[in-house]
């Protein structure tokens, strides 16, 4: 009986971990480039660039062959960096691609164009920003990381006339946040949203920070993580805090006090925009922690149990069910750390349906900034 048992239990494991073999199949490109393509996707933290994802030449066309854990999984093309990710024929920006893995799988795959060929007409065409978007800074210089980011400003309709001084929410990954033109995979229309916000919400300046594409896992990340190298999120989050908040403080009109300041991001930003409220309890009031990629973070539950306790700023706290598996697990321990230690008010939202892209964080917004900002 004992042996029965055990060779139950070997079998059940086995299923439980069965390994299905993915095959990636580019059938049609563009001819332009001659560049190695690498696959993106929900099994590789959405790394545009991981070497250990590059397609090899089989009989004259590009092929990715791996074993994953059956399961669904999401995915884009790319050559090397999302600048250069895959885009539909007219050049207008995809949806991640989609597989639910049961068994061996080939999937044929032709690529439309890429986003860095798009035309300068149809850049213009694209553009998605409201009238209440600009560019402050094309190289904005971050003394802290000895590197230079483009940085956007939203400043609200009433600004010019008003005299008023406004709250302010600092963003990661800008190019996603305004402009369908200049995202990978689509836009979070928070200058959308913002223009139709009626009196009975606070308008607020949100300052987005473009995210620095290869350095991107480095600089929302205060840990190394596999193969990405030193995480630089603690100096990433000194900027925020010691150079670009004093500017805008010092040429706008801002509220600069702890209750007025907030910061939001997804992902990888999710995973800063907490840090920098534990680094910064002081400066920040709320924060919108949106699909955090806390398994990235080796340090974050004992950077949570060191410095909660100073913490008393909204936190938003949102996932996706149809994320990573450990999404919305991870997302509920280190809430539920939070919360033994910081008298922190939190809120939770979990969309059972959503994935992990632009379009929920997108939907979910408005939500956050009501909870945040509004009366």
């Amino acid at each position: 009986m004992k042996k029965w048992f055990f060779i139950s239990f070997l079998w059940i494991g086995s299923q439980a971990f069965a390994q299905k073999k993915l095959t990636l199949i580019i059938d049609k490109m563009p001819e332009k480039h001659e560049a190695t393509l690498f696959v993106a996707g929900n099994f590789n933290m959405w790394n545009p660039g991981d070497t250990l994802y590059t397609f090899k030449n089989k009989n004259g066309r590009p092929v990715f062959e791996k074993s994953f854990p059956e399961g669904k999984y999401e995915f884009k093309i790319t050559r090397g960096n999302w600048q250069t990710g895959e885009e539909h024929a007219d050049f207008s920006p995809m949806s991640n691609r989609q597989i639910d893995l049961r068994s061996d799988t080939v999937v044929h795959i032709t690529i439309g164009a890429w986003a860095d060929d798009r035309p300068e007409e149809s850049k213009k065409a694209m553009h998605t920003t409201t009238a209440q978007v600009s560019i402050m800074d094309t190289a904005f210089y971050m003394p802290q990381l000895n590197r230079s980011r483009r940085i956007w400003i939203y400043l609200p309709k009433d600004y010019k006339t008003s005299g008023k001084k406004y709250p302010v929410l600092y963003m990661h990954d800008g190019q996603n946040v305004f402009d369908a033109s200049t995202s990978y995979s689509g836009e979070w229309g928070v200058d959308e949203f913002l223009d139709s916000l009626r009196n009975s919400c606070n308008k607020a300046i949100v300052v987005a920070v473009d995210n620095g594409l290869t350095k991107r896992m480095n600089e929302y990340n205060p840990w190394e993580f596999m193969n990405f190298g030193k995480g630089e999120g603690d100096a990433y989050v000194d900027f925020l805090v010691k150079t670009l908040k004093p500017y805008i403080d010092s040429n706008y009109r801002t509220l600069p006090e702890k209750n007025n300041t907030s910061i939001a991001g997804s992902s990888m930003g999710g995973l800063i925009s907490l840090c920098a409220v534990l680094k910064y309890p002081q400066v920040y009031g709320s924060a919108g922690i949106f699909s955090p990629a806390f398994w990235t973070a080796s340090g974050i539950d004992s950077m949570v149990i060191a410095t909660a306790q100073k913490v008393n700023a909204k936190l938003y706290f949102y996932a996706g069910g149809q994320e990573t598996q450990t999404m919305v697990t991870d997302m509920m321990r280190v809430e539920a750390e939070l919360l033994k230690i910081s008298k922190a008010p939190v809120k939770q939202l979990v969309d059972p349906e959503a994935k992990h892209n632009e379009a929920a964080w997108r939907k979910h917004f408005p939500d956050f900034y009501k909870w945040i900002f509004c009366n």
